[in-house]
């Protein structure tokens, strides 16, 4: 399944995408995609309805219709750093021995399509195209082994990031990661039975139709059952949470001179299976 949320932003609708490509609203089964509708029993539910019963949502996703971040009430948004050794060496970093973990705060969470703002006083606000992993059963302490189960699907992330508050405004990367808008997620969940191995994805993100991306996720120093379970391990990972995973070479700290966000520029990003985003710059 392809889940979703469509509609203005702060009262978007759950809905899931049919196989001809037309948004059907759910809104009379559940009142959001998030927490326990994304728990296995949550989603097997979804699964038993026939998309064709369910009301069609007048508007073409992405083209008209709005769709919001793809899921709602996220209540952890965790990032790892580093985690593709190539853009390690871009960023002049040691591949890390063990996942670097930091926060984006859920108040930079928007839609997919939803414009990109550059801070104030910004002057290296860059690009991240990420893959990002939503737990579907609570998790504490899980191996490896068992990760998978605790997955509920996948999603684009866009891992905004302003290099100047992350890097050189002292100790920790929380800082330049969340600032509003710096999350865009979407357009759709897809449910983890349709992405038999996260590993092996295709990866691209461009600024005003030039490639700076174009990766894999065959190169994550630590795949998705490692992070589940180390994520795990020091705190219990909920229905709804987001792990956003790394990203491959070619972000704009990475280039040669450095090209960074100013406003007025178009991103165009996505993953394999997982659908595209497209934003455009702004100015707070």
């Amino acid at each position: 399944m392809k889940l979703l949320r469509y509609g203005p932003a702060g009262a978007e609708k759950p809905g899931l995408l049919d196989d001809q490509g037309q948004v059907r609203d759910l809104s009379a089964h559940v009142d959001d995609i998030a927490g326990d509708v994304l728990t296995p029993e949550g989603l097997a539910r979804l699964a038993a309805l026939n998309p064709a019963d369910l009301p069609v949502v007048p508007g073409r996703p992405q083209d008209g219709l709005r769709l919001g971040a793809c899921v709602g009430n996220v209540r952890k948004f965790i990032a790892i750093g580093l985690n593709y050794a190539d853009h390690a060496a871009e960023s002049g970093m040691a591949v890390p021995s063990e996942p670097v973990v930091f926060n984006k705060w859920t108040s930079c969470i928007v839609g997919p399509d939803d414009d990109v703002l550059v801070p104030k006083g910004s002057k290296k606000t860059d690009w991240e195209v990420e893959l990002g992993v939503v737990i579907g059963a609570p998790a504490a302490g899980v191996s490896k082994a068992d990760a998978m189960k605790h997955v509920a699907g996948y999603c684009v992330v866009n891992d905004v990031s302003e290099r100047e508050w992350q890097l050189e405004r002292t100790a920790t990367w929380d800082k330049g990661k969340g600032f509003d808008t710096f999350g865009p997620i979407g357009p759709w969940m897809v449910t983890a039975d349709e992405i038999p191995d996260p590993g092996k994805l295709k990866m691209w993100l461009e600024v005003d139709g030039k490639r700076y991306q174009d990766g894999s996720t065959e190169t994550m120093v630590f795949g998705v059952t490692e992070l589940v379970a180390y994520c795990s391990t020091f705190m219990t990972l909920l229905p709804g949470d987001i792990i956003t995973t790394g990203t491959p070479p070619g972000v704009g700290m990475g280039q040669n001179p450095q090209v960074y966000l100013k406003g007025g520029e178009v991103m165009r990003l996505g993953i394999e299976g997982l659908g595209e985003q497209t934003q455009k710059v702004g100015n707070a």
